[in-house]
């Protein structure tokens, strides 16, 4: 779905709340673009979060390769923990400049989804409910999550990363492979 689909997706919500003022749209219309919308969200979200969790598998699977971290109960757990509420001072100034304000939720909300779906659902499987409040879900399923298993925390001090958008890390991989 193209960012000006999710932006009237938006605006419906927000006719249908009153917060602005209607096109004209009848409620059924109104409602479609909205369910839509929370939909396309949702696709999105499920789709970083299996990025997310590849990130957190190679993250577990280094610090088990470090003898003085085997023992220390580092999960993914741990390092979802460090990416939604501490990432690296580096980290959050390039999301903020992104403009990705609210990470922490993103984040979670896409650990959230991808901890209970194995594949993007369908709409038709989705009550109205849930895509009217999936966020909430999302959220709540994130501290499921979290809760599932014990973990130790993973500190910014002790785990640095960085983060990359697409193009940013492919440019990055053309000059590391230029200069062999």
């Amino acid at each position: 779905m193209p960012p000006s689909a999710l932006l009237e997706n938006s605006k419906a919500a927000l006719m249908m709340a009153g917060l602005i003022p209607d096109d004209g749209s009848d409620r059924d219309e109104l409602r479609r673009r909205l369910l839509a919308g929370r939909h396309a969200e949702i696709r999105m979200l499920f789709f970083l979060g299996k990025d997310v969790f590849r990130w957190l598998d190679q993250c577990q699977e280094c610090a088990g390769r470090i003898p003085e971290l085997s023992g220390a109960e580092l999960r993914g757990q741990s390092f979802a923990g460090l990416l939604t509420a501490n990432p690296p001072p580096g980290v959050k100034e390039k999301l903020i400049r992104w403009g990705v304000a609210d990470y922490s939720s993103v984040f979670s909300r896409a650990i959230g989804l991808n901890a209970v779906f194995a594949e993007p659902p369908a709409i038709e499987g989705l009550s109205e409910e849930f895509l009217r409040n999936y966020h909430r879900y999302a959220d709540l399923m994130f501290r499921c999550y979290m809760e599932s298993q014990p973990h130790a925390i993973a500190g910014p001090a002790n785990f640095r990363f960085e983060l990359y958008a697409s193009g940013e890390y492919s440019r990055m991989l053309e000059s590391e492979w230029g200069a062999e």
